[in-house]
């Protein structure tokens, strides 16, 4: 009887999963689609799976079956009960769920995705757009992989993680995801048509046109007197002497193995180079260059200043720029070098126009891949397609309240004493600080990566950081690299195991201290390597009280500015593959490790670490980033702009910069800077200090000169003024920042905003750079020109804006000119919102926020809610927290504070609300003495408050 009775169930299952005549299976979470007519070096088969009704996973080979690695970006990212239905019909299969549908070309495996109406969001370039180019990798088959999708000419591109180029919207642009110091690549964009890409591959990849960069020569350059190339002086910087005159057909020093092909007799250390050439293009249209420079730099096409970037000789950074130019029209070139050290940076390589075949694509191209995947995100608008970025590869944690206050750093307190006495000097003159931070080399010199102190500076490492918590109620934030010095008791260790690169080993590659030591980074592709980190980190610094992990050097930088060749090398083979397919990774792994350790030694305890490099998922590890080891200039600081709102559209919201920039110039650093010097290092730190007041982490660091505020200006003078104000306001809105935190985890909203998310029915906001929304209430508009007192900026349409600092109303939709005195950024509060302002602090931790300010900006309906947890632990997954609602309803005049929903242990059972209406005719603000308000007794009831 048993059998008689399965083989209907047999007969069943097998009908249900051939459904459409032996090419489509029906999968329990979606379809895989057997193609008819497989075209070469396309897909044989086409997989969707259903992650939730605006998810959908979609993979493809070229293979009869799907092989494949599991995926280090995504985390349980099937398994739902989510309803979805397929139909076959006119050689197409339609997957359907409640928001979308995707259809799929039997023939060609091409898809198509529409929203419940029918309009198609983003559809593959027809015949599928899928290329696969076989390539073998140590001995492993794999793929050179390229998908390519249409796009329509009006839209516009971001995410992708923080790029250093300028760059806003992405549309049409080349972004080189290969990760690098500045550098964060994050194969994750977002279309202001409101859907995402997650392209789920490890290896380097590009975005946009994937055709190599070619050589000046390849533009029939021409030196002056008429031979193929550049002519290309070697002089001296400070006098007339010139070293060598040759011609070059190239400006090809990228990389360190490129440097030996300088002319030996040029002194860098004292040169300047100048190459001048005409070239001759085989086309009209806009071609595109691509620098890559440190020193400094200036670039001219017949005659127009295209680039003048000073950047550290160590460290260089990529700039673009394009220039129309016209077939049969000689055009000149002009490059003028300063190199500065003997390990500076140069190239120069174009594209030439896009071809017509080329335009209006939206093109990723990968390495080496086992098989085309990725996710499509749809969304309502932006912060729901993020949400599905999160879905995929996991929630973004609460960071603990300390870390939204202000940090101090440098490179670096050299002694405990340093410490110590710095943070005593912020309490002493009432500047609120709630992190001080240790940088490298605290060890001692010869021992890299022992994770110990060096006790002749640090005597009593455990006492200091007991002092700073009890005494000076400051947290601790350590530097952990994951190199080690060859020889040391941890390097024997990880060698014993066989978890260390050893190339760089084999190459006796010395670093830059004293001599020089030979040393490697630990494979963290291993999870029992990463175990091992976690348990050093455990013993020798956990153990001491420390309380946050700053991760450096994680791309892995094991030799800065070798070649791309060279560090596949250097990190090769990985636990998992080989460099060439992990290459990207590394951050995310190693971030991992740490994350995990510490959450199972001290499960009570957030855990929170700030990464130089970063990868889809790392959002999940508690991990911010900052924007790496960038120049102190004002050109720079507009570069991290963009640069923070592109990492944060790319749905990780945790990102700093160094205020100030890490790298000083010469005349600021011989040995202080002076007169007009000065002035500009003073302004320059007050701008950026205002910007970085408004950044999702607020932190100062860098190399001497000194970043103290205190060092940076005196305390009566505006620098100094503007800096104290900027960190008093950001603790005075930390009950609006930690709220805004609280949506990140349990809503996934984005805290640092591009217009575009906002605005984006205002096609005006598409390409603004330099102004975005932190949290939904605050219009943020940094003032990066030097010794500017005003600033163009855009007021979006769609809701009026109030001045912050004086309450002045103006209407949405317009450019205007905004006062922007040294003292002050131009800051701006959005028509309808409600900011809570609470009490002034030294310390997160100094109070709770039993009274607050609550400034309501009528002209709109308006709401906000006011989220509370225990700030330092993990109840908040359990469901220990609060909310508080807050309603305006401009019609009726009203104000109601909601019932209060949730609790948690230390909740405050009653407070107070000063509530304030900011109209047209009524200026108000925080920044305003009068405190003009209704006092209003809260006790979790709701209430309701009618404007006068």
């Amino acid at each position: 009887m048993q059998i008689k009775r399965a083989i209907p169930i047999v007969l069943m299952t097998f009908l249900t999963s051939w459904c459409y005549a032996g090419q489509v299976e029906k999968l329990s979470d979606g379809l895989l689609i057997h193609l008819k007519n497989p075209a070469r070096n396309g897909a044989r088969q086409v997989k969707l799976q259903v992650v939730s009704d605006k998810v959908i996973h979609v993979t493809a080979t070229p293979d009869d079956h799907f092989t494949g690695s599991p995926s280090l970006m995504a985390v349980d990212a099937h398994g739902n009960a989510i309803k979805w239905d397929s139909e076959e019909k006119n050689e197409t299969v339609t997957l359907k769920t409640a928001s979308i549908t995707a259809t799929v070309a039997l023939n060609t495996g091409a898809v198509v995705f529409r929203d419940k109406a029918g309009n198609i969001i983003l559809q593959e370039q027809p015949g599928g757009g899928k290329i696969f180019t076989p390539v073998t990798i140590d001995n492993k088959s794999l793929y050179r992989i390229q998908q390519i999708f249409e796009s329509p000419a009006n839209e516009a591109f971001y995410g992708l993680g923080q790029h250093q180029t300028g760059l806003m919207n992405y549309k049409n642009q080349d972004v080189d995801l290969t990760q690098y110091n500045s550098v964060a690549a994050v194969p994750f964009v977002v279309s202001n048509r409101n859907y995402g890409i997650l392209w789920d591959n490890y290896s380097i990849t590009r975005f946009g046109d994937n055709r190599p960069y070619k050589q000046m020569s390849e533009l029939h350059l021409m030196s002056a007197d008429g031979k193929p190339g550049f002519s290309a002086t070697y002089g001296d910087r400070y006098n007339n002497t010139v070293y060598v005159n040759k011609v070059e057909d190239k400006i090809d020093y990228e990389f360190l193995d490129r440097l030996s092909s300088l002319p030996a007799t040029f002194p860098m250390i004292k040169g300047k180079v100048t190459w001048e050439g005409t070239v001759n293009a085989d086309e009209t249209g806009e071609y595109k260059f691509f620098m890559t420079t440190s020193g400094y730099t200036k670039v001219w096409i017949n005659g127009q200043l295209k680039l003048d970037r000073w950047r550290e000789s160590w460290n260089p950074g990529a700039s673009v720029f394009r220039h129309l130019l016209q077939k049969g029209q000689p055009t000149t070139v002009k490059v003028e070098w300063i190199p500065e050290t003997a390990q500076s940076f140069i190239s120069l390589k174009f594209l030439p126009p896009t071809p017509a075949e080329g335009a209006d694509k939206m093109q990723l191209t990968s390495e080496a891949g086992e098989k085309i995947d990725y996710y499509f995100m749809y969304g309502d608008h932006m912060d729901e397609v993020i949400s599905g970025y999160r879905q995929v590869t996991g929630k973004a944690t609460m960071i603990p309240r300390w870390a939204l206050g202000f940090w101090q750093s440098r490179e670096r307190y050299k002694t405990q004493d340093e410490i110590e006495n710095t943070v005593a000097e912020f309490r002493k003159r009432k500047i609120p600080l709630d992190n001080i931070v240790l940088d490298w080399s605290y060890w001692k010199q010869d021992e890299w990566g022992s994770q110990q102190f060096d006790p002749a500076r640090f005597p009593d490492p455990t006492g200091m950081i007991s002092r700073l918590h009890k005494q000076y109620h400051t947290n601790f934030m350590i530097s952990v690299w994951p190199k080690f010095y060859e020889g040391i008791a941890n390097y024997k260790l990880f060698d014993s195991k066989g978890w260390l690169y050893k190339q760089n080993i084999k190459n006796r590659q010395r670093d830059w201290i004293g001599n020089g030591y030979v040393s490697t980074f630990y494979d963290a592709f291993n999870p029992e390597a990463r175990k091992l980190f976690w348990s050093l980190l455990q013993k020798n610094l956990l153990s001491k009280g420390v309380d946050a992990w700053w991760l450096d050097a994680t791309e892995p930088d094991i030799l800065s500015n070798a070649s791309i060749e060279e560090r596949k090398t250097l990190m090769n083979p990985t636990a998992l593959g080989s460099a060439t397919q992990y290459f990207n990774t590394y951050a995310l792994v190693n971030a991992q490790g740490i994350y995990e350790g510490q959450r199972a030694t001290k499960p009570d305890q957030r855990v929170f670490i700030l990464t130089r490099s970063a990868y889809a998922g790392l959002q999940r590890y508690a991990a911010a980033t900052w924007s790496g080891d960038i120049a102190a200039t004002f050109e720079e600081f507009k570069r991290q702009i963009p640069g923070g709102l592109n990492f944060s559209l790319s749905g990780l919201p945790y990102w700093t910069t160094d205020i100030g920039g890490f790298f000083v110039e010469d005349k600021y650093d011989q040995p202080d800077p002076q007169g007009p010097a000065l002035e500009e290092w003073r302004e320059l730190n007050t701008r950026w200090f205002q910007y970085g007041a408004f950044c999702p982490l607020f932190r100062s660091h860098g190399q001497y000169p000194y970043r103290e505020m205190f060092n940076i200006a005196p305390d009566s003078s505006v620098a100094y003024q503007s800096m104290l104000y900027y960190d008093q306001l950001r603790y005075r809105l930390l009950p609006y920042i930690y709220s805004v935190a609280g949506s990140t985890y349990h809503h996934d909203y984005t805290m640092m905003r591009g217009l575009v998310m906002d605005y984006g029915q205002d096609t005006a906001v598409l390409n603004i750079r330099d102004q975005y929304m932190f949290g939904p209430s605050l219009l943020v508009n940094p003032v990066t020109e030097y010794h500017a007192r005003s600033r163009e900026l855009y007021l979006p349409a769609g809701n009026g804006w109030y001045d912050f600092y004086t309450g002045k109303y103006e209407t949405g939709g317009q450019h205007i000119t905004a006062a922007a005195p040294l003292q002050r950024m131009p800051l701006y509060v959005r028509e309808g919102a409600i900011l809570p302002v609470g009490p002034a602090l030294q310390y997160t931790s100094e109070r709770k926020a039993d009274t607050i300010q609550l400034y309501v900006y009528t002209g709109k309906d308006g709401e906000f809610t006011l989220y509370e947890d225990e700030n330092n632990n993990y109840q908040y997954e359990k469901g220990a927290f609060s909310n508080i609602s807050f309603k305006w309803n401009e019609a009726a005049k009203t104000l109601t504070i909601g019932q209060r929903e949730g609790r948690f242990p230390g909740m405050l059972q009653q407070r107070y609300f000063l509530v304030t209406f900011v109209g047209k005719q009524n200026a108000a603000g925080p920044d305003i003495n009068n405190k003009k308000g209704e006092m209003i007794t809260y006790n979790g009831i709701a209430k309701t408050v009618r404007a006068i």
